[in-house]
């Protein structure tokens, strides 16, 4: 998956006639596919609703990049409508020593995790939409994320045992649904999704983590969600 050809096919319906996502499509239309591009971006959604609120912000958040950075190029990673596996066992055992690792590197046991792993090495910026399923991350996250926290790949180990990640930072934009509150003084429910995020990207290097969290979707107005959408998005620091 990469440009924007086999990125439209794998928009539904019903997010190309969302306004949002419209003003993202439009905008990656009107680029030549041969143009040096300024910034590649790769756009995670998690939701398996096509019209889910996680999805329309994270549309709203690479239409925003796009409006810095019209010359970027985006690779769309739809992991709720095409989820990838969890790990297989051949992948599993390649991780159990070494020696495994060097036999899963040569019998593909580890193809799918240095895919997903190029994609995004090659992307100067990160954009995920997700919802907060039971406190935290949905299983095709967690699924994506078990690929590229890959030892001796995403990350080595100090002598003392420490994870040293091993790509270069970038902006991580992480746009959150929740149908309750987590954050705030009217939190009623636990996080566990950003600082799993946190700690899982961060032990491969990803730092620069911004999170927009967007709750109460289970009981606020849609024009409460608009406005708490804007105040979101008028939070966002592009910087490369």
């Amino acid at each position: 998956m990469a440009d924007f050809e086999p990125l439209n096919a794998q928009f539904s319906e019903e997010e190309v006639s969302d306004p949002t996502f419209a003003v993202a499509l439009m905008s990656y239309l009107q680029l030549p596919n041969n143009r040096n591009v300024s910034m590649n971006i790769l756009h995670i959604d998690c939701s398996p609703r096509a019209a889910s609120h996680s999805r329309r912000l994270s549309a709203a958040i690479v239409a925003r990049l796009l409006t810095d950075h019209p010359d970027a190029r985006v690779t769309r990673r739809d992991l709720g409508r095409d989820p990838i596996p969890h790990p297989a066992p051949d992948y599993a055992s390649a991780l159990a020593s070494p020696e495994a690792l060097a036999i899963g590197l040569k019998n593909g046991a580890t193809h799918l995790s240095e895919k997903l792993i190029l994609e995004l090495e090659d992307a100067d910026a990160l954009v995920i939409g997700t919802p907060m399923n039971n406190f935290t991350v949905p299983s095709v996250l967690k699924a994506w994320i078990d690929q590229i926290v890959r030892i001796g790949r995403g990350f080595a180990l100090s002598p003392d045992g420490v994870k040293v990640g091993l790509f270069q930072d970038r902006p991580v934009y992480v746009a959150i649904a929740s149908g309750g509150l987590f954050t705030g003084d009217d939190a009623r429910q636990p996080d566990f999704l950003t600082p799993y995020l946190a700690a899982a990207l961060g032990s491969v290097g990803l730092t620069r983590l911004q999170f927009f969290p967007l709750q109460g979707t289970a009981f606020r107005t849609p024009m409460q969600l608009a406005e708490d959408e804007a105040t979101l998005l008028a939070a966002l620091q592009s910087s490369r």
